[in-house]
């Protein structure tokens, strides 16, 4: 009996209990690549213009109705740390570029399904990894060349201005793609306002161009048809006073409360006759008058503040004709001293000639029955333009936003590179034959990774096909069919406008933005090896405190929960 020995559990007394542990022995590798399988299988049916929308209800209950792969993700609690990987990177995407978060998690999941057959068939995962980094280098060298060979890119051979970038159809083609993939129909009227409201920015270097000089405003009613786009800052409310409009006027920005000045303590106060009780608030009243006088007196007609404006200093910015608007949201505040030029001042009193800004036009206009306030510069370039976007539901509002917010992030990523490579899944399709053909004359081992990564690009056109309701197969046979008699622009048409689910990117203006397709590629092959990397995870206790107590059932105390 002495010989005898009890099995025990691994790491046992070497961390605190709780820790869950998984090594190369129990499949750590296969369980990471499962979970990321999972996650990709969740988004891969939202891919492209056909893709299918998601529901998602957040812990706070908010709901949001949207196919955009990086929302859909944010808004989840996921907690694997392999996909939590996948997570962060398509969330580094849409900051970079706001385009091709979809495809991240898609080539991503691709890459790592087949580097999962190859470790099942033998090959070590480090071989793995080697091949997919050599394959990554070949990738992004043909990606360089599809951009140099791309007709759409040669009327900016001559200099990448900001006027040949703005009145180009370069800024329309980019954007109309994107924004075909989260609002299918409606890509020719969200691009047209994308654009108007970029040449309205834009300014003379463009890759100072700055994202935050376009706002959007949700308004109900109408259809998106009614969207329009207008120079400078739009609030969704009327100003406080009973002045509503003004022409030329300087502006003074305040981000404290404008009221009277009262102490933390509260006190009693004993008043014994009638004259005592008039000459009480008289001193307060006429500091206010004073303090509303003073900025009167420095030539402001209009007086923003952040926070509250009390009932006093209203009555006297009404009877010395000035306009008060309260803006609550302290990233319109700081817009809107932008637009204007004006210091945001935690003070309240008169401004400084340099503290106060300038705007050429306040107006209260009415849009769908709502009032709105509109400060504008008459000048042809402005600092920020405001799209005003109309919908039935808040949640189409909502989604709407989003497809604008990407389309202006895609203008950021082609002000700094403005090349295009065709879209529909031709630049994946040529990916595909180059790499794999690399691969065949590849010696040892490594061959059958890097033919594994070009066969990974499969998963962009044949989803595409099976998300349009295509038959993916002789979608692909077709295209590769295309492709080898020298039409390499050929992609999947959505529409199937020839009943051969093919069309000619280029001839149909579907490109993708050179600069987004290449850090997608690099993003997925990177954390698809990261993750290949990984054989062990060790996962500590969650830390929690004590648990909320239980809710008391509505009805009498003594009744059965």
């Amino acid at each position: 009996m002495s010989n005898l020995k009890l099995p025990t559990a691994p790491n046992a007394g070497l961390f605190k209990q709780g820790y869950q542990t998984s090594n190369a022995e129990d499949g750590a590798v296969q369980r990471n690549i499962q979970a990321c399988r999972e996650i990709t299988g969740m988004v891969r049916t939202s891919i492209g213009p056909c893709g299918r929308n998601k529901i998602v209800v957040n812990h706070l209950g908010r709901i949001f109705l949207t196919s955009d792969a990086a929302t859909i993700l944010r808004e989840l609690e996921v907690i694997h740390p392999a996909a939590k990987l996948l997570v962060q990177a398509s969330q580094q995407q849409e900051l970079e570029c706001g385009d091709a978060t979809n495809l991240v998690l898609t080539l991503a999941g691709s890459l790592l399904n087949k580097a999962d057959e190859l470790i099942r068939i033998g090959l070590h995962p480090s071989e793995v990894v080697q091949g997919y980094e050599r394959a990554k280098g070949l990738a992004l060298m043909e990606l360089e060349t599809i951009a140099a060979e791309t007709t759409a890119n040669a009327e900016l051979a001559n200099g990448d201005t900001a006027q040949a970038l703005v009145t180009s159809q370069l800024l329309a083609r980019a954007v109309k793609t994107a924004v075909a993939s989260k609002q299918y129909g409606h890509e020719a009227i969200i691009s047209r306002l994308v654009t108007e409201a970029v040449q309205h920015v834009m300014p003379k270097n463009i890759k100072a161009f700055n994202v935050d000089a376009i706002r959007v405003v949700k308004i109900m009613g109408a259809s998106l048809g009614a969207s329009q786009v207008i120079k400078g800052m739009v609030f969704n409310r009327e100003p406080e006073s009973t002045v509503k409009n003004c022409g030329k006027a300087k502006v003074v920005v305040f981000s404290t409360p404008v009221d009277i000045s009262s102490t933390e303590t509260k006190g009693t106060v004993l008043l014994k006759s009638a004259q005592e009780m008039l000459n009480f608030s008289k001193g307060e009243e006429a500091q206010v008058e004073t303090m509303v006088k003073n900025i009167a007196d420095s030539g402001v007609k209009v007086v923003v503040c952040g926070a509250g404006l009390g009932d006093l200093p209203l009555h006297y910015m009404n009877r010395m004709g000035l306009i008060a608007l309260k803006v609550p949201s302290k990233f319109d505040l700081r817009r809107l001293c932008r637009v204007v030029g004006a210091t945001p001042l935690a003070r309240v009193g008169a401004p400084l000639p340099e503290e106060m800004g300038t705007v050429d036009v306040v107006e209260t206009i009415e849009i769908g029955g709502d009032r709105v306030t509109v400060l504008r510069q008459e000048d042809e370039a402005t600092r920020t333009a405001t799209v005003v976007v109309r919908g039935a539901t808040q949640n189409a509002l909502d989604d709407v936003e989003r497809a604008i917010d990407d389309g202006v992030s895609v203008v950021k990523s082609i002000s700094k590179d403005p090349r295009l490579v065709p879209g529909a899944g031709a630049t994946e399709i040529r990916l595909v034959s180059t790499i794999v053909q690399q691969g065949e004359r590849t010696q040892g081992l490594m061959q059958h990774a890097i033919k594994a990564y070009g066969q990974a690009f499969e998963v962009l056109p044949e989803t595409l096909a099976e998300n349009a309701g295509l038959d993916a197969i002789e979608v692909l046979a077709r295209l590769y069919a295309a492709h080898s008699e020298g039409r390499n622009t050929t992609g999947v048409d959505v529409d199937d406008n020839d009943s051969t689910g093919t069309c000619d990117a280029s001839a149909a203006d579907i490109f993708d933005s050179y600069s987004a397709k290449m850090s997608a590629i690099e993003l997925a092959t990177d954390v698809a090896n990261t993750i290949l990397t990984v054989d062990q995870i060790i996962m500590a206790k969650r830390a929690g405190g004590p648990t909320m107590p239980k809710q008391q059932s509505i009805g009498n105390w003594d009744q059965d929960d």
